[in-house]
């Protein structure tokens, strides 16, 4: 068995995590995730009750009950570094015994639902439309320090060629999502390929007043495909999410509410409403 040591898993005094500062018996296994904080109570305003509220950093944690459920929505803030920080900790919360600091003998699978915000990179998806991600292509540096093992894992050598493609020569890494929650949100009928960027600016192909290294990076990718598989759209967490969760053993899912097209250059008129039309759906299928 091994043995996580104090300055591996960090436990607050208080029996919680670190960072999410949250106890293993507060933990829903049902998640939502949002990348804004502030995003949380709009969230937790659909559940029936809510029995706890946690505030630690960017990471906001609402836990209650839905239609007789127990059902949470956690932030993780932005970026792939953050992604890092919740799923570790989300699945030691669930798999790890915080009091003898040994894994347990029987492992828990999380369900967890992303949604986020994202800009098509393709001219015929829509602004204010709705995408699930069925895989997503990670451009951040995690695959050099985790070595993701899961069937659900993209392959190293297709990632590579078509990397070669774009003119890309840095490690890239790539995951699916879960099957099962990829047929429960069905009644989104626009799925595809998303590619997980390390910033906002240059990395999505955006130029202010520095720079850019890479000035035909998006509409290189906008151009070619994965396995068969076009990118549609671009974001900054799902990558991640993606890996972490196939090699751990839980559920996830990311749903996107498309909020600009980067090759029509059109932006949402009201982004705020295509949110909100989003989490509602996300509420009426888990409900």
């Amino acid at each position: 068995m091994t043995y996580f040591s104090p300055t591996d898993l960090i436990i607050n005094p208080d029996g919680s995590t670190y960072h999410l500062h949250i106890r293993p018996d507060q933990l829903p296994h049902k998640l939502i995730l949002v990348g804004d904080p502030e995003r949380v109570p709009f969230v937790s305003h659909y559940f029936d009750k809510i029995e706890h509220k946690i505030h630690k950093r960017e990471f906001v944690s609402h836990f209650g009950l839905l239609n007789g459920q127990a059902i949470g929505v956690i932030s993780s803030g932005i970026g792939a570094d953050n992604v890092e920080i919740v799923l570790n900790e989300l699945d030691a919360l669930v798999n790890i015994d915080f009091k003898t600091r040994y894994a347990n003998d029987q492992k828990i699978s999380l369900d967890l639902i992303r949604i986020g915000t994202s800009g098509s990179i393709q001219a015929d998806i829509p602004v204010d439309s709705f995408l699930v991600s069925k895989a997503a292509i990670g451009f951040d540096n995690l695959a050099q320090f985790y070595g993701f093992e899961s069937t659900s894992m993209l392959a190293t050598n297709s990632l590579a060629t078509w990397c070669q493609q774009i003119n890309y020569s840095l490690p890239v890494y790539g995951a699916k999502a879960s099957e099962k929650l990829v047929h429960q949100f069905s009644e989104i009928s626009q799925q595809g390929y998303t590619l997980t960027a390390p910033g906002f600016y240059a990395p999505q192909g955006r130029s202010v007043r520095m720079k850019s290294m890479l000035p035909t990076f998006l509409q290189d990718v906008s151009m070619t495909k994965f396995e068969g598989e076009t990118i549609t759209n671009i974001e900054m967490e799902t990558a991640a999410y993606y890996a972490f969760s196939a090699s751990l053993g839980h559920e996830m899912i990311s749903l996107n509410a498309i909020l600009a097209n980067r090759i029509t250059h059109e932006f949402s008129k009201n982004p705020e409403a295509q949110i909100k039309r989003l989490i509602e759906m996300t509420i009426d299928v888990i409900a």
